[in-house]
């Protein structure tokens, strides 16, 4: 599909065509290109400017932002590094410094960068949403509050546009993150032309079923999605298709995936390629499995590739998007109470609304001495992201772990000093620091063996555990959370009440400090619940992935009759 020549970047195009010394025009145009998903021309017409004016700061930045699109980090942030030197008073450049060095594995210096560009401009509320989510993956609570305070007032005043992703780690309730979602949306569909509308579906053939995410590989969505489209294949109503926009990473996950489906590649392609790919494969029902989560393309679906678009999976919560047409959910993690606050007409599955690998073995772990961790005690583990973490939630731990003689607390290791904040955190509370454990990220089946040294699971709010909780309950970890009231704080507790263990679902702080101590002074308590979770997890439809394809066939082919029928998206049961 041609570019519509009134558009700005088809505009660009001629112009610097016409002017080609013109360096503001190929600094815009390589902002138009990027913006297009286009790596490649963002950066030949950064260069151009580069050429024009060797060392500006704003050829400078678009060759670094080019870089960091087409996953060059460490490039990017020397790009970028060398345009902040140039221009320290510029915000732009400060905040994509601060992305490229996250990227590049440089994680304080990237804190630092966003602190940078808030300073020069305090009320913006996207340089304060930045600072804040970055702050919340280091464990770094100055100001927490206050910076919180300011993205949830720009948010409910509809002043700026703050990612919704990261607006999820707020305790926020659902209107909220409805308001966050939609104003993210308004500023992205402004910018986006959509296809035509797509040609009539042929009747009588099966369901074509498209999954677009960055994750089909070794990644969460990946692991949580493989053995329910191995298990859809049995279904001849529908066929799924996979737009994967990672590159093949080799993994045993990609290749079960490319055996199951049909696979298509379109990593590092630009939106408008994306979005044909999916209209020439004739789409009936396309599922965006990444949302508004980093390393998706929103933008794709605003093109409108298929004719009717589910949000389902990796962003728990609202799109916010006109050009989504339903949610997926299951009725505990999406009660009747949010359906006010959902853009989507949901659509609920018969049982969770989330798949789980059901052929992923659990290994023997080294010992517990190799993993750090004492001979015999008390392990709590929490194993999820450290953005998860919060000042609350690690108080509540840390309670735990005071009445419970010689307990530890197995935590994942965060990013630059997360760690060494967190046993600061423990210190200030008169907890021994010695007595929180970090495991370094490991590959998949590493991991999920050290789950057999953990007894219990502790789980964070407002964000939950979410692939975290599904990999401790498959191995035999049992999980205790306070189920809140958003999708992303309900996760953790839809899979235990799918389990047949709703006690593991606390309604308050108290009874999940008083729960954890109760279990980790009581062997026989634990012993007990390990075993009723074992037997859950072999008899309960939670893990039954044909079962789960069924469901999930049956609601797809629902949606499809009442477009069919000329009828709006509307709940379903």
């Amino acid at each position: 599909m041609a570019d519509d020549p009134r558009s700005e970047r088809a505009q660009l195009r001629l112009r610097v065509q016409q002017a080609p010394q013109d360096f503001i025009a190929w600094v815009m145009l390589a902002d138009a290109e990027f913006d297009h998903g286009d790596a490649d021309a963002g950066l030949r017409a950064a260069t151009r400017a580069l050429a024009l004016r060797p060392g500006h700061p704003e050829a400078l930045a678009r060759l670094g932002r080019g870089h960091w699109l087409a996953g060059r980090h460490v490039q990017a942030a020397q790009a970028l590094s060398q345009a902040a030197a140039q221009a320290p008073q510029h915000p732009g450049i400060a905040l994509w410094l601060g992305h490229a060095l996250e990227d590049a594995g440089e994680p304080e210096a990237a804190a630092q960068a966003y602190e940078h560009a808030y300073r020069l401009l305090p009320d913006e509320p996207i340089f304060a949403a930045h600072l804040l989510n970055w702050r919340r993956k280091l464990c770094d609570w100055r100001d927490l509050d206050r910076l919180s305070s300011q993205v949830r007032r720009a948010v409910r005043d509809g002043h700026g546009a703050v990612e919704p992703f990261a607006f999820l780690s707020e305790d926020a309730d659902a209107a909220e993150q409805l308001a966050c979602a939609r104003r993210r949306a308004r500023d992205l569909a402004a910018s986006v032309r959509p296809l035509p509308p797509p040609p009539a579906s042929e009747p009588g053939h099966a369901l074509r079923l498209g999954f677009l995410s960055n994750g089909f590989g070794a990644h969460p969505t990946g692991l949580l999605t493989v053995a329910f489209f191995e298990a859809l294949q049995a279904h001849d109503t529908v066929s799924a298709h996979l737009f994967a926009l990672n590159a093949d990473d080799g993994s045993p996950i990609r290749q079960r995936l490319a055996a199951a489906t049909h696979l298509h590649d379109v990593a590092g392609q630009s939106h408008t390629r994306i979005a044909q790919a999916i209209r020439e494969q004739r789409i009936d029902i396309l599922y965006d499995l990444r949302g508004w989560g980093g390393g998706g393309t929103p933008e794709v679906l605003a093109m409108r590739p298929a004719p009717l678009q589910v949000n389902w999976l990796a962003y728990p919560g609202t799109s916010g998007a006109p050009w989504i047409d339903y949610v997926l959910g299951d009725r505990f993690a999406l009660p009747d109470a949010l359906k006010p606050h959902y853009s989507e007409a949901v659509a609920w599955l018969p049982g969770a609304f989330q798949p789980s690998d059901t052929r992923r073995t659990v290994g023997t772990p080294p010992s517990r001495r190799d993993c750090g961790l004492p001979d015999t005690c008390m392990v709590y583990a929490c194993f999820n992201n450290s953005y998860k973490l919060n000042p609350a939630g690690m108080a509540r731990m840390l309670d735990v772990l005071a009445q419970v003689d010689g307990s530890v607390l197995w935590l994942l290791s965060g990013p630059g000093r997360a760690d060494d904040r967190l046993r600061a955190a423990a210190q200030a509370r008169g907890v021994d620091p010695a007595r929180l454990v970090f495991m370094r990220k490991l590959p998949h089946d590493d991991y999920l063996a050290r789950y057999r040294h953990a007894d219990l699971f502790l789980d964070t709010n407002p964000y939950n555990a979410h692939t975290t909780a599904s990999d401790a309950l498959w191995a035999g970890c049992p999980v205790l959370t306070r189920p809140g009231a958003t999708f992303a704080a309900r996760v953790a507790g839809s899979l235990n009440h799918h389990l047949g263990l709703d006690d593991m679902n606390v309604p308050d702080d108290d009874a999940y400090v008083a729960t954890a101590i109760r279990l980790g002074r009581d062997d026989a308590a634990r012993d007990a619940l390990r075993t009723r979770l074992l037997a859950a997890k072999a008899s309960s439809p939670l893990f039954d992935m044909a079962r789960f394809a069924a469901g999930f066939a049956g609601v797809a082919g629902r949606m499809a009759d009442r477009r069919r029928k000329g009828l709006p998206p509307a709940p379903l049961d």
